[in-house]
């Protein structure tokens, strides 16, 4: 049945002609909301091109229901201006629209038929005044009888008669009374014709009067039939023999004692008062059903799963901020300002234990030890820790759980999870929340936006549980590799603490206190068995593995103690010493060949510096000419960003050619060509702006980049360094790579803060605010023959500044 709803708060003015919507069997009215089923070619391009513009469109019901393409002589000439609201395509073919009325309108001429009929429509208001004792006294004699003729039909929804008592205008009384009449589409259109409202409520109330005498004649012959079989009488028969049955079968016994055994949990469980009474009515229903019956292991299941919640069992907290620091240093190597905010957070807990403060979102590469700070602050607070996965869910019935309607319906992860925990106030993590997904099944992250509000899951509802569960006591802790993907929405309810990739030195020291002797116990070996030096723990990092974290780290280093293992399953027990050298016998070739600062022999190649998701890199920007006609051309897979950078750059270069005695002539007889290498490696982001201005300023000059000197930031039209993300990583690349200098944008010098001292003693640091200041301090001095153009060929010199 349609829908009335309120008009819209900002209703759209109505054109002077529109595209039609032909119906069949179905009669549109105004401010009603109905769904249609569009299967005729000409009305889903209607719909195509209405949603990329206004949206609407005028409906209008067919005389004949069995014509398939009508013209404008085969519909009524009035129909109802609408909007869609919502369209939706199925795999069919078919599209389904939502559509609400907005005014009644009377069709003119057809402006075109092809591809489409497009009509010219005008307004038709209601006649009469609404405030008329006789219209009153109409209205609500109307009302009453259509209120009764639902007291007819039990399946119709209760909404149906709560809006008809709330409509007061007598106008849209009939008109969402005619809407929800089971009645032909003639009758029904000939109510939205009438224009005069007495008129129209006459017409509906005729209308009702035949109704109420067909269902009264229905409703008494009903009555007839089931007087003739006593329903008491049937019911007794059928249940004394159905326990006879039980009995003889003995079913009836050790359902009782299940039963029991149920209720003894529920009474120890502590429900809620909400759940303890959904619980008693489902023993009641269990009590009257046979134990063979489907619904009967669905109840048990779903009460099962209510006793099995913790609803009262708390741990206590031990907020000791000495224990969790000696903990979170124990379990985890620096991390020094992700361990200060934990710290802090516990401080508070201590402090405020009714503070439940923000959700933490961990945020960093892979590897890097987002979930183990979890369990760590699991173990420092004395609680239980539960972990799930988030990545890939698409159905928001993951996150809320199904209705027990369905077929094999469960709560979703969070209610198993606090059931697993053990306990109502668990260390939650939810894994990898950026990777969550989102298709027609709904939206995931929109039902987290209630899980981790404080302020709404003190109530929180899983669609199988159908009662309310207090989540507030629950910590959650929230991890991600990316915060671009986590919607605005839910990334407002967190707060990020960013646990940025460990240097190699870093990775050596983990490698020493915490790989090494976990994959010794795990392979049963003994220090004295494998002595791998730290050249070779380097030596592995380098080559081996390209991450910021230390999980392919991890890999490596438990295939060097399988290879010992075997030696020693072999009897092969003389210890094992491995250096650099050793690492291709154990694990063949190395696989990784990093990046490292070259001899620049030539002008148009820049060092720049890049930061990715396995730590930095630095790259090489190599900048060529040929004749042409000014053409840019970008290769090295760029993204858009970078592209955008690129002509960026250009055009700073273009402006300031005079400056730095480039040619000006030159650009409209040269094409350009700018490449990235490892053009397999996807590239993108900002920070290249520098270094393509640097390359493009040493082409056209034809001085030489100096080979150790490396560059990073955002260029803007006006010549200025932005500053760029990513500085830590970029700067151990750097050292990595035996660069001697880098140039940084000046506004972020406070980023070094974050860099221990001793990596930049062999390093020399240095900012610009302006690409003159870039281009001053990595060019050198001497320089090959500049390009020029052939009018500058042929006429004097330029002098260069």
């Amino acid at each position: 049945m349609p829908d009335e709803i309120s008009p819209l708060e900002d209703v759209p003015r109505i054109p002077g002609a529109l595209p039609l919507i032909p119906l069949r069997d179905a009669v549109p009215f105004p401010l009603m909301v109905m769904p249609l089923v569009v299967g005729r070619k000409k009305s889903i391009q209607v719909v195509d091109d209405v949603l990329v513009k206004d949206k609407m469109v005028v409906l209008v019901t067919q005389k004949d229901a069995e014509v398939e393409d009508p013209k404008p002589e085969d519909l009524y000439g009035v129909g109802v201006a609408a909007v869609i609201l919502k369209m939706f395509r199925f795999p069919d073919g078919t599209t389904r629209i939502l559509v609400q009325g907005m005014e009644r309108v009377r069709t003119g001429k057809a402006l075109h038929t092809d591809p489409y009929i497009v009509v010219e429509v005008f307004v038709e208001s209601d006649k009469g005044d609404p405030q008329l004792p006789d219209v009153k006294a109409l209205a609500g004699t109307v009302r009453n009888d259509f209120i009764k003729l639902l007291s007819f039909f039990p399946h119709i929804p209760e909404e149906i008669r709560v809006m008809a008592m709330n409509i007061e205008e007598p106008g849209r009384l009939a008109d969402f009374i005619a809407s929800n009449l089971n009645v032909a589409a003639a009758d029904k259109q000939k109510t939205l014709e009438i224009l005069d409202i007495q008129e129209r409520l006459t017409h509906i109330s005729k209308l009702l009067s035949h109704e109420l005498q067909v269902a009264d004649l229905g409703n008494r012959i009903q009555k007839e039939v089931q007087e003739k079989m006593s329903k008491g009488q049937r019911e007794y028969l059928l249940r004394e023999q159905l326990k006879a049955i039980q009995k003889e079968l003995g079913e009836e016994e050790g359902k009782d004692v299940a039963v029991e055994e149920l209720r003894k949990k529920l009474t120890a469980a502590s429900l809620s008062e909400e759940a303890q009474k959904e619980a008693e009515r489902e023993l009641e229903r269990i009590a009257r059903m046979n134990p063979a019956s489907p619904e009967y292991s669905v109840s048990i299941t779903y009460l099962e799963w209510l006793s099995d919640l913790p609803w009262q069992k708390l741990t206590e907290d031990v907020p000791d901020v000495a224990t969790a620091r000696r903990i979170l240093d124990r379990d985890h190597y620096d991390l020094q300002k992700p361990k200060e905010r934990i710290l802090e957070y516990i401080a508070v807990r201590k402090v405020s234990p009714e503070n439940r403060g923000p959700i933490l979102c961990f945020a960093g590469p892979p590897g890097v030890g987002k979930t183990s700070l979890g369990k760590s602050i699991a173990n420092a607070l004395g609680k239980n820790f539960f972990r799930i996965s988030l990545g890939g869910i698409r159905d928001e019935a993951e996150i809320r759980g199904h209705r027990r309607t369905y077929v094999g319906a469960l709560p979703g992860k969070i209610i198993q999870g606090v059931v697993r925990s053990g306990s109502r106030n668990p260390v939650f993590m939810l894994d990898e929340v950026d990777k969550i997904g989102m298709d027609f099944r709904g939206d995931p992250t929109s039902a987290l936006l209630e899980v981790l509000d404080p302020e709404q899951n003190n109530s929180f509802v899983d669609h199988y549980l159908g009662v309310s569960f207090d989540l507030s006591q629950v910590l959650f802790i929230v991890t991600a590799n990316r915060l671009d993907t986590i919607p605005p929405a839910l990334r407002d309810r967190l707060e990020i603490i960013a646990l940025p990739g460990y240097s190699d030195e870093e990775k050596i020291h983990i490698a020493r206190r915490h790989i090494i002797p976990q994959q010794l116990k795990a392979h049963g070996l003994k220090k004295t068995h494998v002595k791998l030096s730290n050249k070779a723990v380097l030596a592995l990092i380098r080559g081996y593995t390209r991450e910021s974290g230390v999980r392919n780290l991890d890999r490596e280093i438990a295939s060097l103690c399988r290879k010992v293992a075997v030696r020693h399953a072999e009897g092969n027990k003389r210890p094992v010493t491995i250096d650099p050298g050793d690492l291709h016998d154990f694990l063949g070739p190395a696989r990784i060949y990093p990046n490292t600062a070259e001899r620049l022999t030539i002008s148009g190649i820049a060092t720049g510096l890049a930061w990715t998701p396995t730590g930095g890199e630095i790259l090489f920007v190599e900048a060529t000419s040929m004749p042409g006609k000014g053409r840019l051309i970008l290769t090295g897979h760029l993204g858009n960003v970078m592209k955008e950078s690129a002509q960026t750059g250009l055009s700073i270069v273009r402006n300031r050619a005079e400056n730095w005695g480039i040619d000006p002539g030159v650009f409209a007889e040269r094409d350009i060509h700018i490449h990235v290498p490892e053009g397999a490696i996807p590239k993108d982001g900002p920070s290249a702006g520098v270094v393509m201005v640097t390359a493009l300023v040493s082409l056209f000059t034809g001085r030489r980049v100096k080979s150790d000197v490396a560059a990073t930031g955002e260029i803007t039209l006006r010549g200025k360094v932005m500053p760029v993300g990513g500085i830590k990583e970029k700067v151990l690349a750097a050292v990595r790579a035996g660069i001697k200098q880098v140039i940084l944008p000046t506004h972020n010098k406070p980023d070094l803060e974050e860099i221990p001292r001793e990596y930049l003693k062999n390093l020399k640091v240095s900012y610009a605010e302006t690409i003159d200041d870039v281009i001053g301090q990595i060019l050198q001095k001497n320089r090959a023959p500049r390009l020029t153009s052939r009018s500058t060929a042929r006429s004097k010199p330029v002098k260069r500044r």
